[in-house]
């Protein structure tokens, strides 16, 4: 698993984002209610309230100024965890092949979480590698009853993809560059790897 499920205080996430959102209100466009999803959807067959927390894209000044306007093009914010404590669902890794540069990120626009991918190789388009409703991917985490985002993506180096098959009755090679992880809190971890041309998810224990 890529991801603890670590209990973070309401004061301390509480005060990172309504700071992200004091930022966010001074840019044209941000205002601080639009960072905030919340409503209630049928859960476990009752009415359950749930909160997703976004940040605008410029709460990410790392990423390279092509992949920016991409994603603000699609109106994209960046959900958090319930469990995040600093910017998260930006990952800066080498996806395509050894020692590239290359992006991927959550995109939340219009009720939709897509994951997109940005090589450097190719700078004026991104790819989609899984997209859902936002409200597919809650769960409860704390005893609020309040339902919370559990899509979190991480970069895997080819040593965390090692230890991750280490289970596996036949061990595959060591792979020479990054792979993608993505999870969900608490739960499972998929690897998206780029070859060939292609992506393909890597073989995991059960």
């Amino acid at each position: 698993m890529m991801r603890a499920g670590v209990q973070i205080g309401e004061l301390l996430l509480g005060g990172l984002f309504c700071a992200c959102a004091l930022v966010a209100a001074q840019g044209p466009k941000q205002a601080p209610a639009q960072l905030n999803e919340s409503g209630q959807i049928v859960f476990g067959g009752r009415s359950t309230p749930y909160l997703i927390r976004h940040l605008p894209v410029s709460s990410f000044p790392e990423l390279p100024e092509g992949f920016a306007v991409l994603l603000n093009r699609r109106g994209c914010l960046i959900p958090q965890t319930y469990e995040a404590h600093h910017p998260e669902n930006v990952v800066h890794a080498s996806l395509e092949r050894a020692d590239s540069s290359d992006w991927a990120a959550l995109c939340s626009s219009e009720g939709t979480v897509s994951l997109l991918v940005y090589f450097s190789s190719a700078p004026g388009k991104v790819l989609v590698l899984a997209a859902a409703p936002e409200t597919e991917r809650l769960q409860a985490h704390d005893s609020s009853g309040v339902l919370g985002f559990n899509w979190g993506i991480d970069p895997a180096s080819p040593d965390q993809i090692r230890d991750a098959q280490s289970g596996l009755a036949v061990h595959p090679a060591r792979r020479d560059h990054d792979a993608l992880a993505d999870s969900v809190v608490e739960h499972r971890t998929v690897y998206h790897f780029y070859a060939k041309s292609a992506w393909i998810m890597l073989e995991m224990p059960e």
